[in-house]
């Protein structure tokens, strides 16, 4: 650890690097290195007339399609599930009873009933496929939608361009990486990870307040913070790596140190009856703070509604232990999800911000058509429904229909790569914009000749 507020010079060991070297703050939580984050250029990929932000909620474990936004209710009851449809406020479509709130607000979203792929039916193809587009292969590892963005984009005011809220997706089953971080970009764009619970009381961001010496460094010292950092690394800034300490060095303190980063995480600033609108549950309170990170310049929220699938109650209704049965939907999952984003969708909206905003709804696949000896459903990857919202994306809409028992597209099949290059053209992201990988070879951020889905705008 460097402590810029030593009494004598540091010795360095050998195979510095420039997270070992950079303490301040302890930057790598961010995941984020200062010539990166602070020398960002967009070099044309992205429309800097469109500058939209995202909210990126992933439902952990699979929804069932069928107990959810595609219901079957003239089908067998082996099919058709335990639950009913309700009508919504906008013509012609219906969803699950389990989702009141959210049906008096379908003239502000759109349903993709058709999304499917043929990968294995497993979790962590799904994660890296809906957030990336891609799946991983040739050891190379894809970026996330938000590492992409935050890469072209850059940040915004004093906060990361792209937000992981409340933790990354732990164990699921398998051993391969869940598309949650910047993949061949580096380190450099992985999200800043939250690592805490906003509907904990003793809820806060430690690592955005300065550590204790900091704070008792007198104010000549903060402000030549500069000075401090040069005699203490003189022989360091004599290599090449001495542009860590320009100005970018100064930026990077600005975000660690910033006033308004701290208020954009503080959530107690919300009143009782806001927070309780919204769920008081980890969910709940996530979509709560990706509301007020959007509003003061976070351009990319990530949020899993759950981190494992493992003896939780999660979407992933296998009916027996470890998993959950098909019961919790109505009792804790469904009121969970309907209330956090109902709440997300309102507020956005009555504010305006809802038209520079996406908010994007998925899982890694749906639910198998029949229900199993054990009373749930399992892994079924070709055919689900997400929600899409705002930025430009027309509500009151279904693209896609699946066939009598949910089980594959009757027409217009969606790809993960499509909705992957949905998000970007959202965005004003030039599709044909290719990124730098393994070995300088230019890979494009989706697949060539992947459209966006055109029908939701």
């Amino acid at each position: 650890m460097l402590r810029i507020d030593a009494d004598k010079a540091v010795s360095f060991c050998d195979g510095l690097t420039r997270r070992d070297f950079i303490h301040i703050g302890s930057l790598s939580f961010l995941g984020l290195g200062l010539i990166d984050l602070f020398s960002l250029k967009a070099l044309g990929a992205v429309d800097a007339q469109k500058d939209m932000n995202c909210i990126f909620l992933f439902l952990v474990g699979g929804p069932s399609q069928l107990d959810t936004w595609d219901m079957k209710p003239n089908a067998p009851a082996e099919v058709r599930g335990p639950y009913k449809p309700i009508s919504t406020n906008a013509d012609g479509i219906q969803i699950s009873e389990i989702f009141p709130r959210m049906a008096q607000h379908a003239d502000k979203y759109s349903l993709v009933r058709t999304v499917y792929h043929t990968a294995a039916a497993v979790h962590d193809t799904g994660h890296q496929m809906m957030q990336t587009g891609r799946l991983f292969q040739g050891g190379i590892e894809h970026p996330h939608a938000g590492c992409v963005v935050g890469k072209l984009r850059g940040p915004k005011a004093d906060l990361p361009p792209h937000v992981l809220l409340p933790r990354p997706i732990g164990p699921t089953g398998g051993n391969m990486p869940h598309g949650q971080d910047a993949g061949y970009l580096g380190k450099a764009y992985d999200p800043f990870v939250l690592n805490a619970d906003p509907s904990r009381p003793d809820f806060e961001v430690r690592d955005l307040l300065p550590p204790d010496y900091i704070f008792s460094m007198r104010l000549e010292k903060r402000r030549s913070l500069r000075q401090i950092v040069d005699e203490t690394v003189a022989d360091f800034e004599k290599s090449e790596d001495a542009r860590l300490l320009d100005s970018n060095f100064h930026q990077a303190y600005t975000l660690m140190s910033s006033e308004k980063a701290r208020e954009a995480f503080d959530i107690g600033m919300e009143s009782h009856e806001v927070r309780k609108r919204y769920g008081q549950n980890k969910f709940g309170q996530s979509c709560l703070l990706a509301r007020r990170l959007v509003e003061r310049g976070v351009r990319f929220v990530t949020v899993n509604m759950f981190e494992t699938v493992f003896n939780e109650i999660t979407w992933d209704i296998h009916g027996s232990a470890p998993f959950s049965p098909i019961s919790c939907y109505t009792d804790l999952v469904g009121p969970m999800f309907d209330n956090g984003f109902s709440s997300l969708i309102e507020d956005l909206h009555n504010s305006g911000l809802l038209e520079t905003t996406m908010v994007v709804a998925m899982g890694e696949f749906g639910r198998t058509p029949k229900i199993n000896p054990a009373g749930g459903r399992d892994h079924w990857p070709p055919c689900w429904t997400i929600v899409f919202a705002g930025a430009g994306v027309q509500g009151g809409r279904v693209v896609g229909v699946s066939d009598e028992t949910g089980s594959e597209p009757k027409d217009r099949p969606v790809t993960p790569a499509e909705v992957v290059a949905t998000v970007y053209h959202g965005l004003g992201i030039d599709l044909e914009t290719e990124l730098e990988g393994p070995q300088g070879q230019p890979i494009p951020i989706v697949a060539y000749n992947v459209e966006p889905i055109h029908e939701l705008f």
